[in-house]
């Protein structure tokens, strides 16, 4: 069983900085590609940040120069770091993950950029 555990969420000022973290745990076969998507309230889930095995690292337009995903393959940990956030970067963030045997989701996180 895959879980994907999100943590790192809050209440940041305009022009601040979060850095969200994603755990994954289980048996976990080839992956195909992981990252993050956020869902603002009414709003549809958006890809944020991808990340394909074998492949390149891509940002939706909104966040490109703020948000960077990294990972940490020694902690099976899979990181989105925030700076100058804004109050549209209101949302649940989620973590996936795409092996060859699924499509995993960890259970959000919320992150509110307000004054």
């Amino acid at each position: 069983q895959v879980q994907l555990l999100e943590s790192g969420g809050g209440l940041v000022q305009p022009g601040g900085s979060l850095r969200l973290s994603c755990v994954v745990s289980g048996s976990i076969a080839s992956i195909n590609n992981m990252g993050w998507y956020r869902q603002a309230p009414g709003m549809s889930r958006d890809l944020v940040a991808s990340h394909a095995w074998g492949g390149g690292t891509q940002y939706a337009d909104s966040v490109k120069g703020r948000l960077t995903l990294s990972r940490d393959d020694a902690k099976n940990t899979l990181y989105l770091q925030m700076n100058s956030l804004k109050p549209e970067d209101t949302a649940v963030y989620y973590c996936y993950l795409v092996t060859v045997r699924g499509h995993y989701w960890g259970q959000g996180t919320q992150v509110t950029v307000s004054a």
